[in-house]
């Protein structure tokens, strides 16, 4: 059995004030590449195996992958009592610690091939409870199980008592609130520069330092996101999607990611628009940089491979308006 998944944009997560009750709520792109690819056989002894294809040679994606596969495998088995062990053969996987979510897909992915061998019928929000993913932004797991684009409805001041990453916080997964196909005729341009990754206590301590962040912010970003970019969405008008992208960049916790970037990223941002792209933003906390374009502002991709150069990776991919893939 073999799943496929997709990747995921984070665009912004929408309040980071809590004055209206809740906290969190965010809003993403589901992406069809990179991909993790992950293969599954059950095993007579009751233990789980990994190896790795040859094309996967990175010892930092092979680090998350063991330590997010075995992590996910003995909650699920543990959950349902299962007796059995598996063996996993990772065949494709994407860098960690990118802003694409690699963890999220890696974990969600082997706890649905294991639910699936045992013929258990489980949603990806079950599964997040289960693996305690999900605890701040929902988008990664609307984007593994539905794909599109997606927005959150965050999580109750009553459950949620302090602004915290998806990575400490114990909150369950947060509620589907929107989600909306994206137009197949348009790009979407991914841009990796190299780059030091903000994970771990720097991430909780930069929510601790600047939440919460201005309430007029999280009032603008909601008006901006509801009347502005999903109506543009809806109407396949790319220009105006891209204002509502850009403008996103400067306000709530999304201004605060972007200016503890290095020049560079701040740099390629300013670039990019100047090459054509339609609306430029960070994904999560950085360092992936996406931009929309059609076909009248292909040049974009070859300009921004220029600039980048050897610093970083540029490579052009499609939204995917459904979730994972599952081959028996």
């Amino acid at each position: 059995m073999i799943i496929k998944t997709p990747s995921r944009i984070h665009m912004t997560l929408i309040d980071l004030n809590g004055s209206y009750s809740r906290y969190d709520g965010g809003i993403g792109l589901t992406i069809n590449k990179p991909n993790f690819i992950l293969k599954c056989d059950t095993a007579e002894k009751k233990e789980v195996t990994i190896d790795f294809s040859e094309n996967i040679k990175n010892n930092d994606v092979k680090d998350q992958c063991i330590s997010k596969i075995k992590n996910s495998a003995e909650k699920i088995i543990s959950h349902f009592q299962l007796d059995t062990g598996f063996h996993f053969n990772v065949k494709e996987a994407f860098y960690p610690h990118a802003g694409l979510g690699s963890g999220t897909q890696v974990s969600l992915a082997t706890a649905k091939i294991i639910c699936e061998y045992n013929d258990i019928s489980i949603t990806g929000l079950e599964l997040g409870k289960i693996l305690n993913r999900g605890g701040t932004s929902g988008i990664g797991i609307y984007s593994f199980e539905r794909g599109g684009l997606i927005i959150d409805g965050g999580h109750s001041k009553n459950e949620k008592k302090e602004f915290l990453p998806s990575s400490v916080s114990k909150a369950t997964p947060p509620i589907l609130i929107g989600r909306y196909e994206f137009p197949k005729e348009w790009d979407i341009l991914i841009a990796i520069p190299k780059s030091h990754n903000i994970m771990g206590n720097k991430e909780v301590n930069i929510f601790k330092e600047y939440c919460p962040v201005p309430k007029r912010d999280v009032e603008k970003l909601s008006h901006l996101i509801f009347m502005n970019l999903i109506p543009f969405l809806l109407e396949k008008n790319i220009q105006e999607v891209g204002n509502a992208i850009n403008n996103i960049q400067n306000l709530g916790f999304k201004k605060v990611e972007i200016s503890l970037q290095q020049e560079k990223i701040k740099r390629l941002m300013e670039k990019m628009r100047e090459f054509g792209a339609y609306g430029v933003g960070m994904s999560s906390f950085g360092p992936s940089i996406y931009g929309l374009i059609d076909k009248d502002s292909s040049d974009v991709l070859k300009a921004t491979k220029e600039f980048l150069g050897e610093d970083g990776i540029v490579f052009k991919a499609k939204a995917q308006n459904h979730g994972f893939e599952l081959k028996k």
